[in-house]
């Protein structure tokens, strides 16, 4: 490997420590480090301008920051089919597989090619209106439709390729991928699952009837959500972004994506290795 995008979180404040660390490396490893177009003004000279229209071959990525900043680098990934790596600079990382401290060491395994690539799962969300499409777009973690500034509940009903699923009244409703399940959904109950699988998590927030309850779909199945009633702050969310609101009578249908996303997995940890260091997994 030689060719790297970098991606930065723009809110970290102690930056220039990394920026000389990454100076060191781009010298004494003689790598090439490339900042996109968004990022121009945020990371350094010796890092290379490279416009969109004009990707190089990316060899990876690396992602600075915690698993928002992660998020965000999804979008030059799938642009250029570059695997990403997280650099951990958050609180928790648990999309990140190295750190800082870890750097150096990271570059070394890419180089000799001490890594594997894992392929994960992506969720495609469709808006329609009066049988319209009027938005779609995809997501890495997780779909959220969401009642937004109301204090009201909304009306919810659901279907699973179109075979009627429930009815249930709550302050929205999370569509999480397996990467999503350690993410927002396991905060409302969801349960977690293995990133290397393929399947959809349903889990309501605060349902008025505690009989509903979170649940797991196949990732061939088409699931449907239709708003009975909504006030105008009702919104859909994709990975914590707010992409449209939503009003009464609205239908958001959530399928598996055609993309898919690479990560970079640097060492032998397993996943569940990463429940138990990051969420305390079994810990008295």
């Amino acid at each position: 490997m030689k060719n790297f995008g970098i991606f930065f979180n723009p809110h970290y404040q102690e930056k220039n420590p990394i920026f000389k660390l990454l100076q060191k490396i781009h010298q004494n490893k003689e790598l090439n480090f490339y900042k996109f177009e968004a990022q121009k003004e945020l990371l350094p000279d010796f890092i290379e301008l490279i416009p969109e229209k004009k990707f190089p071959k990316l060899d990876c990525i690396f992602s600075f920051g915690g698993d928002g900043t992660f998020l965000q680098a999804v979008k030059y990934s799938l642009k250029t089919n570059a695997p990403l790596l997280g650099i951990n600079l958050g609180k928790l990382g648990f999309l990140s597989d190295s750190s800082i401290s870890e750097l150096a060491k990271s570059v070394d395994d890419l180089k000799n090619n001490k890594f594997k690539v894992q392929k994960r799962m992506m969720l495609r969300a469709v808006v329609k209106r009066k049988n319209k499409m009027i938005a779609s777009a995809i997501a890495l973690n997780d779909a959220v439709i969401y009642k937004g500034e109301t204090p009201k509940l909304i009306d919810l009903r659901f279907y699973a390729d179109r075979r009627f699923v429930m009815e249930t009244r709550c302050d929205g409703i999370i569509i999480a991928t397996p990467t999503g399940s350690t993410a927002y959904s396991l905060s409302a109950g969801g349960p977690i699952i293995s990133p290397l699988m393929n399947a959809f998590i349903v889990a309501p927030l605060n349902p008025h009837i505690l009989s509903v309850r979170p649940m797991v779909f196949a990732e061939n199945n088409k699931l449907t959500f239709r708003l009975k009633n909504s006030d105008s702050t009702s919104v859909l969310q994709l990975d914590g972004i707010n992409i449209k609101k939503l009003k009464a009578e609205d239908e958001i249908a959530i399928s598996v994506a055609s993309q898919k996303v690479n990560f970079i997995k640097l060492t032998n940890k397993t996943f569940y290795q990463i429940l138990r260091k990051k969420i305390h997994m079994g810990k008295k």
